[in-house]
């Protein structure tokens, strides 16, 4: 993946080779929120979803958010920068809002600021994996329910651990648990399964991300007469399951292979990423 030469920060175009980590609370902190946001075409995909998101998160935080940071202005912000870092097809977006200023705990200022990075991506549409991911359970540390829960916070020690101990037991991803013990997400996506041609995934309520491609998903279904519940996952459910995939904005739709002995079928993933390629971009050859 090639890394971008210029970034935004707080709506000043810079070279991405230039510093600016010494006061920023986000790095030093995690005091902020952020969104991934898939470039198609060469524009933001589902830009107005994930800019909704990220204030509401940032409204919890209780940042002091600018007027003019609305869904248009940041959506031209983005464009800029894709423009400025010549991507014409497919590529990422990241968008991180953080606290401004100095201070500890008690910071000296709530203002909000932000910083924009953008990458190419070598496809310009959603590939579904040619292999299932294999996966396990992560269960050293449960994901707290709270009225964060469902934002992308800074704070990403609880993914990050869990892909440490993917690594170390060589798999390509592990499932998240809430502090029930119930199945809630990966490490970096939310998490859907298929039993007799029905989808389910778990509910917000429950502690998962409210992820921007899982609303996509659940809305496609349902479009193309494919039933779909909210409902409790438990790892009991993994083993009575004919498909499991997993849904980010960044790659769309993975499905998984295998859990321990048992072994999975990919049919509806393929079916629904097909239609989301081919609703989204008339160029896209699925």
């Amino acid at each position: 993946m090639a890394k971008g030469e210029y970034i935004i920060l707080n709506g000043e175009m810079l070279s991405a080779s230039q510093s600016f980590m010494k006061d920023n609370r986000a790095f030093r902190f995690g005091d902020g929120v952020f969104e991934s946001i898939r470039i198609l075409n060469g524009l933001p995909y589902n830009l107005q979803f994930h800019i909704e998101r990220m204030l509401e998160g940032a409204n919890i935080l209780s940042l002091d958010i600018p007027i003019h940071f609305s869904a248009d202005y940041f959506k031209a912000q983005i464009e800029s920068l894709i423009e400025k870092n010549s991507i014409q097809a497919g590529g990422k977006a990241r968008i991180s809002l953080f606290r401004e200023g100095e201070g500890a705990y008690f910071s000296e200022s709530d203002k909000a600021i932000f910083f924009i990075e953008v990458s190419h991506l070598p496809n310009n549409y959603f590939i579904l994996n040619e292999n299932g991911l294999m996966v396990d359970i992560y269960s050293d540390v449960n994901k707290s329910v709270n009225i964060l829960s469902k934002y992308k916070s800074c704070n990403s020690l609880l993914p990050i651990m869990a892909a440490n101990f993917a690594k170390k037991n060589k798999l390509q991803e592990c499932f998240i648990l809430n502090a029930k013990g119930k199945i809630i997400e990966s490490i970096s996506s939310n998490i859907f399964i298929v039993s007799n041609g029905v989808l389910y995934t778990p509910p917000l309520e429950d502690g998962c991300i409210g992820g921007i491609m899982r609303m996509n998903v659940i809305n496609t279904a349902i479009e193309n007469g494919i039933t779909v519940y909210e409902n409790t996952l438990s790892p009991q459910n993994l083993l009575a399951a004919d498909e499991i995939f997993l849904t980010n904005a960044i790659q769309g739709i993975q499905w998984v292979g295998g859990y321990k002995s048992k072994r999975y079928f990919n049919k509806i993933s393929k079916k629904i990423l097909e239609l989301i390629n081919q609703r989204e971009s008339k160029d896209i050859l699925v």
